[in-house]
């Protein structure tokens, strides 16, 4: 199992390769990974995706 910090690594290390399409690359990893049998995989890939949206999500409230 990953850390925390290798799940954010990894994140930022698929949006650096694919952009705003970073997401959808690691869910289609994901589900070839639950089809394969490997629940324990597919799951860091859920949890990678929703670091990525994270990231990738527009700021809100105050900046300042």
């Amino acid at each position: 199992m990953l850390s925390d910090w290798e799940l954010w690594a990894c994140a930022g290390k698929l949006i650096e390769l694919h952009g705003a399409d970073a997401a959808i690359h690691a869910a289609m990893r994901a589900d070839a990974l639950m089809e394969e049998g490997d629940d324990a995989g597919a799951a860091t890939f859920r949890r990678i995706v929703d670091r990525i949206n994270r990231l990738q999500a527009s700021p809100s409230g105050a900046l300042n």
